[in-house]
């Protein structure tokens, strides 16, 4: 497994734990349709969250939520549309993005409806 494959399974694990932490049901991990994958989605009342995790290790190369690009948030919106009719979802939908700063003490970001 490479560096950058355990960095994001880490962050996925941490942004899982914090969603938990707050009440939230994880309902799938890494959900896949065609060439996209969701992250995480989670559950809580009325609400579907789509989350995308983003986690760095360093800020090196700047913060860790500012690396979503447009092909990605494609891929994401369809493989949400797909969960959504699959599951025949009929409450309200977000997207979400959780950003994570590894280091001694992860710092963990969520920024409600960055995706749109």
């Amino acid at each position: 497994m490479t560096d950058k494959t355990e960095i994001g399974r880490r962050g996925e694990n941490l942004a899982a734990e914090f969603l938990v932490k707050q009440g939230y049901e994880i309902a799938a991990r890494n959900y896949r349709f065609g060439h996209g994958e969701i992250d995480l989605i989670v559950r809580r009342d009325d609400w579907l969250l789509f989350i995308e995790v983003k986690t760095r290790s360093s800020e090196e190369y700047g913060q860790p939520e500012e690396f979503l690009l447009d092909f990605q948030v494609n891929r994401i919106l369809n493989a949400a549309e797909n969960y959504i009719f699959a599951t025949d979802w009929q409450g309200n939908v977000r997207f979400d993005v959780i950003s994570i700063k590894l280091g001694r003490e992860p710092v963990i970001e969520h920024f409600e409806d960055a995706i749109n």
